[in-house]
């Protein structure tokens, strides 16, 4: 069994940019009294407090390849407005993915250069080997698993929201959204179930910024938690080696381009899988509830006319944007929007802000259940890396809210919500609510 941390593992772990803006940009003020060069949208506190779009807004009038440069990260730019970020991520040849998604930690995708091993992930790599680990595991969101599983995730709706109080207040987030998307998941893995909220635990630490009173206190306690993660899933690779299933673990054991990866290196793929089909659906499932109180009339609307809902789920998922950004990495000089971008420099795909282009989307930071082109938003990203499980992610929305609106006349949220201190995972800590059973 593994007792250490590989270097690679253990330096994903260290003070990176996410946590260096966090120190600088605690006390940051409006949009409107900062200069333009002063703008720095990775500051995770916009995303806490919920202030992050008028940052936004700045930028995509004023300056829509914006420049910022960390001690902890190098040079940087911003993508802000939809057709640029777009672009960029159709174009793996110019802009890869190798050796992250995020500007830091290198947690979803740098190895180690002396040793080649370290935390990899498909999402961080580019064609071929992209495509050939993608593939090991991508029947899970084939037509057939989805019909299959349609009514094994109805049937976990509906007990869940049988069971919620009427009349007392509860945490949406915990309750419902984390318990529904991380019995899936379960499922997924065959994980065993008693033990599914360590994959909850697991997905929440990953992007964490450690400090006082956070989610990890210290970028140590970050590590031997990482490490109890990937001991518990050397148990299950051993055994699933020996007796596989239809399962995600099993179709990595097995996968032609992925069975002789060790467990540490193949730390990345299930931490992309675990982040993947947990934190984005969940925020958006707790952010469908929280928006549609934002606009009542929405919420109206889809009340009277539940056939309103396969339209509702995109504009949601939108209107959200779970995962704010992406990173790609400039394979050569090349230019964006009259911008000079030098080979090696990191670019963030901001798709939060694309997903607000009021060139794009008229009224954008409404939410609009009939919005006519909810469906061109980037919230799964663009390209060879589109979201492998977007049609899984939509399909527990529109049964959640099947399920919601044949139970419910009200679901009323209470104050509002505690947000994830991230400027990546666009999310809800908690969210305290009420519903009134008709």
């Amino acid at each position: 069994m593994t007792d250490t941390m590989d270097p690679a593992v253990a330096d994903a772990f260290e003070r990176g940019p996410e946590q260096e803006m966090a120190e600088l940009g605690a006390d940051v003020g409006a949009a409107t009294d900062l200069t333009i060069d002063e703008i720095n949208p990775l500051n995770a506190h916009l995303f806490r407090e919920n202030r992050w779009q008028e940052h936004f807004a700045r930028l995509r009038a004023e300056d829509p390849v914006h420049f910022n440069s960390l001690q902890s990260a190098g040079r940087y730019w911003s993508l802000t407005k939809y057709d640029d970020v777009r672009a960029v991520d159709g174009d793996w040849k110019t802009f890869s993915s190798e050796p992250g998604i995020t500007l830091g930690p290198k947690l979803l995708g740098e190895t180690n250069e002396e040793t080649g091993s370290g935390i990899q992930s498909f999402i961080a790599m580019d064609p071929p080997r992209q495509t050939e680990q993608r593939n090991t595991v991508r029947s899970v969101s084939a037509p057939k698993n989805m019909r299959n599983i349609e009514p094994e995730i109805r049937e976990r709706t509906a007990r869940v929201l049988d069971s919620l109080p009427e009349g007392e207040t509860f945490d949406w987030v915990d309750t419902v959204s984390i318990e529904l998307t991380t019995m899936l998941l379960a499922t997924l893995f065959d994980f065993p179930f008693d033990d599914r909220r360590k994959l909850t635990r697991w997905s929440d630490i990953v992007f964490a910024i450690p400090q006082p009173g956070g989610i990890v206190e210290s970028v140590q306690q970050k590590r031997e938690e990482m490490m109890d993660c990937v001991r518990y899933f050397e148990k299950l690779w051993i055994e699933r080696a020996k007796n596989p299933g239809n399962d995600l673990v099993s179709m990595l054991v097995h996968g032609e381009a992925t069975k002789d990866m060790p467990t540490v290196t193949h730390l990345g793929n299930l931490l992309l899988l675990i982040v993947g089909g947990n934190d984005t659906t969940r925020n958006t499932m707790s952010g469908s509830v929280y928006g549609l109180n934002k606009f009542p009339d929405q919420f109206a609307k889809l009340k009277s006319d539940p056939s309103l809902i396969p339209k509702m789920v995109p504009e949601i998922i939108r209107w959200q944007t779970p995962l704010s950004y992406m990173r790609r990495t400039a394979n050569f000089d090349t230019e964006i929007g009259g911008k000079q971008i030098k080979k090696d420099d990191q670019i963030l795909m901001w798709y939060c802000s694309a997903n607000r282009d009021e060139d794009v989307f008229e009224n954008a930071d409404a939410i609009d259940i009939e919005r006519p082109n909810a469906d061109r938003h980037l919230s799964f990203g663009y390209g060879v890396h589109f979201c492998m499980g977007s049609r899984l992610a939509e399909l527990q929305l529109r049964i959640l809210w099947e399920e919601l609106l044949e139970r419910f006349d009200t679901i009323e949220v209470q104050d509002e919500p505690e947000r994830t201190f991230s400027s990546f995972v666009n999310g809800y800590a908690k969210l305290p609510v009420q519903v009134t059973r008709k």
